[in-house]
Parts: C-alpha cells; sequence; structure tokens
C-alpha cells in the first residue's frame, strides 16, 4: 500500500512537471512570435507627427506618438500590420514581417473624394452624393474667427448670399440661390445635429416696422468654435427629404463630438478691434450753410437772397439766431471783418461723440477624449463685444456637451447639449416714439447740423442745436435710452441606435435610430426712453416683453444597407414628429414716476398704454422614405418621398407629397477613362424634386374673434364678433383652403477634380418653378370682407453655381491655393392674383424680378433750354422749375402720372455674387485674402432730400453757380417741393470688396517638444480694410437691408454708409 501511493504521488508529480514544462514551451514559442515595435512618424517636410494613432490591425493594442513623433508598441506578432493614421492625412497599413524599427511619413490627404458628408437623416461619401451641395469644414470656418456663423460662412459657399449686421448680438439674413417667394421668408431650414430648427414666431420690434420674417431662434445659440461642419443643401433633389421645410434650401450644421483617445484640451482665443468707417463725406459747416441758403433762395427768391450773396440780416434769421446763441456764435465767426468767409466756421464732428472703438474679445475652451466605447467632447465660451456705437454692446456665454456611449456592439447612446445666455444692449430705440425716427445715436448724430454745437457754456447740452424743434441733440443719449434684450437658448439632440446586424448575422445592414432633439428658448426685452431721449418728446416710455419657445422633434428612423455583387443598395424610412408653441405677453406705459426702475415700475402706473398675451400652437407629422443605389461604383440613383401633414391648414388641405429624384454617374469609373491618370474624378449629375414653404402661419386659415358686450336684461352681456369687422381692423376673408407654397427645381451639375486636387470644382445649372403662391386677393365688398388670401401666383428661377480651386504652386516647402465661387440667379413673376395681370400697388409684374424697383425713370435735371417743354408740363397742373428732377414722360402726354410713367429701371436683388479667396503657405506661415462682391443690381446712393432742412453729405448739386450738376436744386419747404428728386440717385450697386487679410504661424512641433503643447497657432487679421470697386460711393451695401414698404417707397438703410473696420490678433493651442 504504502509503495503504490508513493507511485501515485511520484506519477502526480511528474504530471505536473511535463505540464509546467509544455506550458513553458508554449510561452516560449508564443514569445518567440511577438515583439516589440519602435518607431517615428513624420509629416512630408520631415516635422513629427504627434498624437498620431498607432494600432495593431485587428485588435485594440495600441498607442500614440508622443512630442517627438514617436512610439514604442508591445506584443505584435511577427507576422502583424500595424494602422498608422492621423487626421488629415493618409493612414498606412504596414507588415511588421520581422522589423523591431519603423520610420513613416503620412502624406497629406489632398483626395477628399471619399470624405464623409452629412446629406440630411445619414451620412454619404462624397463622391456618392447625387444631389447639389456644398460642404464648408472646421478649417474653412476657423480660418476668419466670427460672432456668428453666418460670418463664418460668407464666401465660401456659392449660391449662398449672406448679408451682415455690424450691431452687437444681431444675426443676418442668408439666401440660397436667391428669393422665389413674393410673401413667405425666404430664409432656409436649419438642422443641427439632426433636429430642425423652429425659428420663433415672435418679432422684434425693428422685424415689425420693417414688416420682414423673425430672424430669432435659428443659430444665436451655437458658438462658431463648437462646428465641426456646415453643408448647404441647395437643390430640390437634395432638400425634398425635408419636405415643406425644404424649399429655400437646408442648412445642415453638425457640431464637434469626442474623438477616441488621451483627453485632449484646445483653447481659442482672440481679441478685436474695430472702427466706424463712414464712406460719406459730409458737408462742412461753411458748405452746408451755402447750401441753406441756396434752399431758401430758390423757396423765394424774392424775399431771400443768393445763396454765394449772403447777408448777415438774413443769416440770422434763416439760422435761428436769437433762438440759439451757441449756435449763432460760431456762424458769426464767418462774418468776422464784416465779409464772409465760410472757412472760419467750425464744423461739429457729432459723429464723435457717439462712437469709439469697439473692442471685442472671445475665448473658447474645449476637451475631447475617451476610450473605444465612450468618448466625450465639452466646451466653454465667452464672447464679449461692445460696438463701435456707444450704448450697443453683446456678451455672450456658450457650454457644449457631448457623450457617445457604445454600451455594446448592438447599442450606441448619445446626448449633446448646447446652451447659450446673451445679453445685448441694442442701444437707441425709437420704440414709443416716431417710427420714422433713427434707430441707432450714429444715425441721429448724422441729423444734427454741423454748425450748431453740443453744449453752452456752463458745460450743459443743448436740447435742440440749432433752434430746430424736430432735430434734437444726441449727447449722452445712450444715458436716455435702453433697449435690453437676454435670450437663454437650450438645444438637445439624444439619440438610441440598435445595429440589429450584431445581434443577428442574417440582419446585417439593419439598423433603428430613435432620434429626440428638444429645443428651449427664452426672450425678454426691457425698453426705457426717457423724455430726454433723441426720438421722445414730454413723458417717457417703458416696455416689457417676455416670450418662451419650445419645441420638440421626434424621429423614428430605419436604415439598411445591403451589397449584392456590384449592387450596393441603401433605404431609409423615417416617421417624425414636431410640436412647436410659442408664449409671449407684453406690456408698455408712459410717465414712470422714477425713470431708474425702467420697465420695472408699471404698478405705479394708473394705466397702461399697451398690454397684450398670446400663445401660438402648431405641429408637423411627416413620413419619408429614401433609396440610394449605386452600381458598379459608378451609376448611382437617389429617389425619395415625403409626406407633411401640417396642424395649422384646414381639414382636407394639411397634407402634401414632396418627392425627388437624381441621377450620378462617375464617369472617371469607365474604362475609357481610367487610362487618363490626371482625371481624380469626373462626376455628372442630375436631380428633379419638389419642396414646400410654410407659407401659412397659424391660425391664418380660421377667422379671429374678439369679445364684445351688448345690451341684454339688466346687465351688458358677454358676445363675440369677427376679429376681421371691427372698426380699424382690415377686411380679410379668412380662407379654410390655404396651402403650401410648392417649389420644383431641376438642377444638373458637374463634380470634377483634376491633377490629385489641384484643379477641382462644381458647376451646377437649375431651374425652377414656384406654385400656389400666397397672395391678397381683392373679393366683391358685398361678402363683408375687402380681400382673401389665396394660393395663386407662380414665379421661376433661373441660375448656376460655379466653385473652382486652384493650386498653382506646389512645392516642399511652398503652396499657394485660390478659391473662386460665384452664382448667378434670376428671379421672375409667371403670374399674380388676377393671372397674367400685373399689380402695381405691390410692384409686382409679370416677366420682371420680384424685387423690381417700380419708379420714374430720370431724364436728369430741367434745365434752361427745356423750358419750352417744361412749361408744357406746367399748364396741366405741375410746377417744375429749371434745377428740379425732371423724370421721362413715358407716355408723351406732358404729364406725369404713377398710372402711365412709371416703369421697371431695375432690381434690387443682385444677379452675381462672389467670392475670393487665396491663401499663401510657407512652412508655418500662411497669408490669406478674402474678396466678396455682389453685380448685378441698382440701388439708391444716399438720396439728399432737398427740401433744405437736415444734415446733408456732400453732394453735387444746381445752383445758380452750377447749373450742369448731377443732382437737382435745394428748395427750403418741410414737405419738399421736388417729388422726382430721388430718381437722379439711382446707382449701379455693384461691388466688389475686401473682407479680410490674415497671417498666421502654426509652430512647428519640433518646438513643442518641451512645452506640453501639441499645436499652436497665432495669427493676425485686418477686417474690411477696404473696396476694390463699388458702384454707390457713399454706402456699404455689404451690410444692407432690403426693405421696402408696399413695394413702393425706397428700402430702409440702417447704417448702411458704415460698416466695421479694424484688427484681430488670435491664439489658438491644444495641450
Amino acid at each position: 500500500m504504502k509503495d503504490k501511493t508513493l507511485s501515485s504521488n511520484y506519477s502526480f508529480k511528474g504530471t505536473i512537471w511535463l505540464f509546467m514544462l509544455v506550458l513553458s514551451s508554449f510561452m516560449y514559442v508564443a514569445n518567440a512570435q511577438q515583439r516589440n515595435v519602435q518607431g517615428m512618424v513624420t509629416d512630408p517636410n520631415g516635422e513629427p507627427i504627434i498624437g498620431a494613432s498607432i494600432v495593431v490591425k485587428g485588435t485594440t493594442n495600441g498607442t500614440i506618438t508622443d512630442f517627438d513623433g514617436k512610439f514604442t508598441l508591445s506584443n505584435v506578432p511577427e507576422k502583424g500590420i500595424i494602422t498608422i493614421t492621423y487626421i488629415g492625412y493618409k493612414g498606412q497599413d504596414i507588415p511588421v514581417a520581422g522589423k523591431s524599427t519603423l520610420k513613416v511619413t503620412l502624406a497629406e490627404d489632398t483626395e477628399t473624394l471619399d470624405e464623409v458628408v452629412v446629406v440630411g437623416y445619414g451620412t454619404q461619401k462624397k463622391s456618392d452624393v447625387t444631389g447639389s451641395m456644398v460642404s464648408v469644414g472646421a478649417k474653412e470656418l476657423k480660418s476668419r474667427p466670427t460672432a456668428n456663423v453666418f460670418e463664418a460662412m460668407q464666401g465660401k459657399a456659392a449660391g449662398v448670399d449672406i448679408r451682415t449686421s455690424d450691431r452687437p448680438g444681431e444675426v443676418g439674413d442668408i439666401f440660397i440661390r436667391g428669393s422665389r417667394s413674393l410673401s413667405a421668408s425666404s430664409q432656409p431650414l436649419y438642422v443641427v445635429d439632426g433636429v430642425p430648427l423652429n425659428g420663433t414666431v415672435g418679432k422684434t420690434h425693428e422685424e415689425n416696422l420693417d414688416n420682414v420674417s423673425p430672424r430669432g431662434g435659428t443659430l444665436e445659440s451655437l458658438n462658431p468654435s463648437d462646428i465641426e461642419s456646415v453643408e448647404v443643401l441647395k437643390d430640390a433633389s437634395a432638400t425634398a427629404i425635408y419636405g415643406s421645410r425644404g424649399a429655400n434650401g437646408v442648412i445642415l450644421i453638425t457640431t464637434k463630438r469626442g474623438k477616441e483617445g488621451k483627453f485632449t484640451f484646445s483653447y481659442a482665443g482672440s481679441v478685436s478691434t474695430d472702427n466706424i468707417k463712414d464712406r460719406t463725406t459730409w458737408m462742412s459747416a461753411g458748405d452746408y450753410l451755402t447750401w441753406r441758403r441756396w434752399a431758401y433762395y430758390y423757396s423765394d427768391p424774392n424775399k431771400y437772397p443768393r445763396g454765394d450773396e449772403p447777408t448777415i440780416e438774413n443769416d440770422k434769421q434763416i439760422f435761428n439766431a436769437a433762438s440759439d446763441p451757441y449756435a449763432w456764435a460760431n456762424i458769426e465767426r464767418g462774418w468776422s471783418g464784416n465779409t464772409w468767409d465760410g472757412s472760419k466756421v467750425q464744423t461739429t464732428d457729432w459723429a464723435d461723440y457717439v462712437t469709439q472703438t469697439g473692442i471685442t474679445t472671445e475665448h473658447t475652451i474645449s476637451g475631447s477624449g475617451g476610450s473605444e466605447k465612450n468618448h466625450s467632447y465639452v466646451s466653454f465660451g465667452w464672447l464679449k463685444n461692445e460696438g463701435t456705437i456707444k450704448g450697443q454692446d453683446y456678451t455672450r456665454y456658450t457650454a457644449k456637451i457631448n457623450n457617445d456611449m457604445k454600451l455594446t456592439e448592438w447599442l450606441t447612446l448619445a446626448a449633446s447639449i448646447n446652451a447659450t445666455y446673451s445679453v445685448q444692449n441694442y442701444g437707441m430705440s425709437n420704440d414709443g416714439g416716431t417710427t420714422s425716427g433713427p434707430r441707432s445715436a450714429y444715425a441721429a448724430a448724422m441729423r444734427n447740423l454741423p454748425y450748431a454745437v453740443a453744449y453752452d457754456d456752463e458745460g450743459k447740452r443743448i436740447e435742440y442745436p440749432g433752434a430746430d424743434s424736430k432735430i434734437k441733440t444726441v449727447i449722452d443719449e445712450w444715458n436716455y435710452s435702453t433697449d435690453e434684450r437676454k435670450v437663454f437658448r437650450a438645444l438637445g439632440s439624444f439619440y438610441a441606435q440598435l445595429n440589429f446586424g450584431k445581434i443577428w448575422k442574417p440582419l446585417e445592414g439593419l439598423s433603428y435610430k430613435l432620434n429626440f432633439g428638444p429645443d428651449f428658448r427664452y426672450y425678454r426685452r426691457g425698453m426705457f426712453n426717457s423724455a430726454e431721449s433723441t426720438n421722445r418728446e414730454g413723458l417717457n416710455y417703458a416696455s416689457l416683453t417676455k416670450s418662451t419657445d419650445f419645441s420638440w422633434t421626434l424621429d423614428n428612423l430605419i436604415y439598411y444597407n445591403r451589397t449584392i455583387g456590384k449592387h450596393d443598395f441603401g433605404f431609409t424610412f423615417l416617421q417624425t414628429a414636431t410640436k412647436y408653441e410659442y408664449e409671449a405677453n407684453n406690456m408698455s406705459g408712459e410717465g414712470i414716476p422714477l425713470e431708474s426702475s425702467l420697465w420695472n415700475a408699471f404698478k405705479s402706473l394708473s394705466s397702461l398704454k399697451s398690454w397684450e398675451s398670446s400663445l401660438t400652437e402648431k405641429q408637423l407629422l411627416s413620413y419619408m422614405a429614401r433609396m440610394n443605389y449605386t452600381y458598379k461604383g459608378r451609376y448611382m440613383l437617389t429617389a425619395s418621398v415625403r409626406r407633411d401633414g401640417a396642424s395649422q391648414l384646414a381639414d382636407g388641405h394639411k397634407w402634401a407629397t414632396f418627392p425627388s429624384v437624381a441621377l450620378g454617374w462617375r464617369i472617371d469609373q469607365e474604362e475609357f477613362l481610367k487610362e487618363i491618370s490626371w482625371i481624380s474624378q469626373l462626376k455628372l449629375r442630375l436631380g428633379y424634386g419638389v419642396t414646400g414653404n410654410s407659407a401659412i402661419t397659424p391660425y391664418q386659415t380660421k377667422g379671429g374673434i374678439s369679445s364684445l358686450y351688448y345690451p341684454f336684461g339688466p346687465n351688458p352681456t358677454q358676445g363675440y364678433i369677427a376679429y376681421e369687422n371691427e372698426a380699424g381692423i382690415t377686411n380679410t376673408l379668412a380662407n379654410q383652403n390655404l396651402g403650401w407654397e410648392k417649389t420644383a427645381q431641376w438642377n444638373i451639375g458637374v463634380d470634377f477634380n483634376f491633377f490629385n486636387g489641384r484643379i477641382n470644382g462644381i458647376v451646377d445649372v437649375y431651374t425652377s418653378k414656384t406654385t400656389d403662391l400666397l397672395m391678397a386677393q381683392s373679393i366683391p365688398t358685398l361678402t363683408g370682407y375687402a380681400r382673401t388670401y389665396a394660393n395663386v401666383g407662380k414665379t421661376k428661377n433661373f441660375g448656376y453655381d460655379l466653385t473652382f480651386n486652384f493650386v498653382p504652386v506646389r512645392t516642399k516647402d511652398f503652396e499657394w491655393n485660390i478659391g473662386v465661387n460665384a452664382a448667378y440667379s434670376r428671379n421672375e413673376i409667371v403670374s399674380l392674383a388676377n393671372g397674367k395681370e400685373d399689380d402695381p400697388a405691390n410692384g409686382w409684374f409679370i416677366g420682371e424680378s420680384t424685387n423690381s424697383i417700380y419708379t420714374y425713370e430720370s431724364a436728369g435735371l430741367w434745365k434752361e433750354e427745356d423750358r419750352a417743354d417744361m412749361e408744357k408740363f406746367n399748364a396741366n397742373g405741375h410746377d417744375f422749375q429749371i434745377g428740379m428732377a425732371r423724370p421721362v414722360d413715358q407716355n408723351g402726354d406732358y404729364k406725369i402720372d404713377a398710372n402711365n410713367d412709371r416703369t421697371i429701371v431695375g432690381h434690387y436683388d443682385p444677379r452675381w455674387t462672389l467670392g475670393l479667396n487665396t491663401n499663401f503657405t510657407y512652412k508655418g506661415w500662411d497669408l490669406g485674402i478674402q474678396l466678396y462682391g455682389r453685380m448685378g443690381f441698382k440701388y439708391y446712393d444716399s438720396s439728399v432730400w432737398v427740401g433744405g432742412r437736415y444734415n446733408v453729405r456732400d453732394y453735387d448739386y444746381y445752383n445758380e453757380n452750377n447749373k450742369n450738376a448731377a443732382h437737382p436744386k435745394p428748395i427750403y419747404d418741410e414737405g419738399g417741393k421736388d417729388a422726382y428728386y430721388n430718381e437722379t440717385y439711382l446707382k449701379n450697386g455693384s461691388y466688389l470688396k475686401i473682407r479680410n487679410i490674415s497671417l498666421g504661424y502654426t509652430f512647428p512641433n519640433r518646438l513643442l517638444t518641451h512645452t506640453g503643447l501639441s499645436a499652436l497657432r497665432m495669427y493676425a487679421q485686418i477686417k474690411n480694410p477696404g473696396y476694390i470697386f463699388s458702384g454707390c460711393k457713399t454706402l456699404d451695401l455689404d451690410t444692407y437691408s432690403t426693405v421696402s414698404y408696399t413695394h413702393l417707397t425706397l428700402p430702409t438703410i440702417c447704417n448702411s454708409n458704415t460698416y466695421n473696420s479694424g484688427f484681430t490678433f488670435g491664439l489658438n493651442l491644444s495641450f
């Protein structure tokens, strides 16, 4: 027994030793088959690349390069493959093949054909896109630091016309391929991280005055530094997937997300200084006094002396010597020595009192990183913009957080929140004053008379300088007018995506995505105008407005992608619902007892001047299906159909269908072109689609009601009456048959890329027809109403977009590239409310542009040789004089009347928009120049009112010593005797402006090795240094606003004779 036990023990021990021996052998062999690999990664210039990803292909074994571009990777299989990648460079797969040391040079990725772009409800390779679109990446957006996304995009995309504002906190307008509608908004749809934004229906005071669509609720919450890319969908085949909201184009904004890898931090900061530039040259005090004397002379030559023959007695009378002795004391300087010398009169620079050097400071700090299964991005931003006009400033705080979690191979969750809080001091307001009053302190300053002075001998401001009751001083206006606007905005995007193919192999390619996007906006405006304000007389005025916008969008998406041989299929199915709610209330009052309480003391008033509250709700339910098909990687088909149902339409008219189809042909993939090495890409596209425009506001199809009390029995009884039939309300009959405006568009385009990216571009030609325009239509008054709205009009649009990029020089250290984008667009009215009949009352004419200039054509001025003809007009009731404006008598009846003699003399819409960008890079240095222009339109070049009263610019006017002048003589008269003076100021509005010149330096990685930084760039920029050419010499049409009242008067110009010019210094770094 004992021997047997011992034998068993020895047998057991032997087995263990044998097992350990075998295991050791396997471990030895395994270790012999794995090794450590060291290496270095550089760029084509030999600079080390920091943070390049080094991974053993097919495993999670990886590392990144250090500050010297070096790496060490352990446990690399003998026959393994190492994958090396870095953003902006072409990745490489390198077989180990027994090597222990690698030296790798990554080539720059100049090939963008397989770049993935956002196309709406998904992504596509750029080479597979069949619709017309343009993509602007983070690099282009960062090349010019701006306060909002609008400005960052200007001049970067063909067919996208962006008009900006220099007022701090104001966003501009954006038009994609011109304007198609007569009444509805022409603003595009914005989609942020897959969530369509619902802009507010609430209007600011200025938007109400101008009768334009509200601009709020679009991109005010986004920090440009948080944006990864912007895609602009231009043609209907691309935008039809957004159905009733895609007629004016779609702008897809993708914000930054966390990236896998070590958590890195970045900082972007800049400081800018701006000064206001006035393109108008204003008259000196001496010239103005002479001009005004001529105005009095021409009003009554028998009473007043000629402008060049002044008398001190006459000057005392016409310049109110007794009422403003300080202004008269200045005029008396010119009479020293008893002869007139206008150069001795001091000119008051009123602009100097209201302007300042504007300083803008912006800081953004962000962080990104994480593992393969959980990565995040977070950023915080602060912007402080002090305007160039005193009293105007804007402060914005932004925050963004994003987290992507891959819980399993088949389930991904993601959440993203963009939030902002901003305070805008709008500056001087004319709310509560006269609507014709100036809207800024600068505009008010330019009304003040150049010979008048600001203060009296005791240092007190003179309330009416020059003693003109219509010209109130602008001194310290920012202390008497407060317009504070606060906005809080939070935009979320949350989604969950299930990949069924990872659960069950037969379902490979099938996935489901649930996307939820809430959007909240709070707006508060407090406005106070003291009785001392320029736009007030008598009592002070205050108003308080509060509003909230809340909307949510819920998307259910099913994707299915499958490849069968040479056939690639992609299907997208969507069910989406959107609900929007807007709630607002406002109140106003006069005579606030304690002015320091501003808009917070309405309780102290016995009654309010006005009060109102409102609630607006609307919903949209939609279904969409899309198919993408590719054969052999060269023949492409995209087809979609979307059906929308809108709550604001009446039963039977709620639903509309929007189809699209597009074809693509990768000609470069054909056998007959494959041997041509210099053709990198050549693709032909053809698309057709139908989109809609939300021309119907909520409740427009329903008749409004209001309460009233009528006698019934002993007490008044409450009842209701149709709101439209109340006294003072325009009689408009509600129409329950109203529907969407619809736009059908064809687009043909060519994408090309030659010589490995040295020459590339896009050419698109399009035509569109918009039907069922929402228009007012007169109806028989026996119905009890004067008019109704109906879908009766048609317009059409034709144009082409051109994008060209060239790299004339590319060497190891130096590169020069040129980018040109140009667009031509022409819209035309096809039919109106009464078919082919013109509508002169609204300035709409068949066959003409939607924004035509319908007025009297100028024939210059009446001259002495025209006296015989002039007398024939005067015999028919006119009162023309030599030196007045002469309109063209279109029908030759010697009578100027609105029905027969007005004609189309031009249009306000630019036919051409142009962006030019050129960049030079030498090693770490870069120099960029950006130009932007508009061509092919007309505009009124700062018309001078001939009434001879307010301050005026220096211009060529008629007088007895200048009878060949371009513009009519002044005639002092409050109403103005020369009704046609404006027509002499219509000019060619074309211009080309230098928007930006930038110089920057990116430090090489070798200099950052011991700093702890992974990237460092410093730059300086010159903003708006000047013009190449301009048809209007006194206006800056880069920031103009084409707003007209009933299309009969001139467009309202808001500070359009000025623009801001200055310098920016910035710093970007990562660590």
